[in-house]
């Protein structure tokens, strides 16, 4: 099973379906730096639960991760990703107020 090949398919198609998002309903995209996992609310506040609930798993297809991944997503309701992008705003300001340095928790 080729997961590369999958995950930049699946990255390609999210990037185009925000795109899509963001234009409909009039959101700006506000610039931040390159690689910057502490304003990122993916880095900070998704990925790191995702890794601890995959942390040791292995799957025989990619169906099977993209179930486990899609139980993972549905196990968890609207308040733990509203939380995640509530922060951001905080983290933002952090980084203004810091002149661009590091923002840890």
């Amino acid at each position: 099973m080729d997961v590369s090949k999958s995950w930049s398919r699946a990255l390609s198609l999210g990037a185009n379906l925000t795109q899509q998002w963001l234009q409909r309903y009039g959101w700006k995209i506000l610039p931040h730096p390159a690689h910057s996992p502490d304003l990122a609310p993916s880095d900070f506040h998704l990925f790191g639960p995702l890794k601890r609930h995959l942390g040791g798993m292995a799957f025989e297809t990619e169906d099977d991760l993209i179930s486990e991944l899609r139980n993972w997503f549905d196990n968890h309701d609207v308040n733990f990703f509203r939380v995640g992008i509530n922060s951001l705003l905080s983290r933002w300001q952090k980084c203004i107020d810091l002149h661009g340095d590091y923002v840890e928790k």
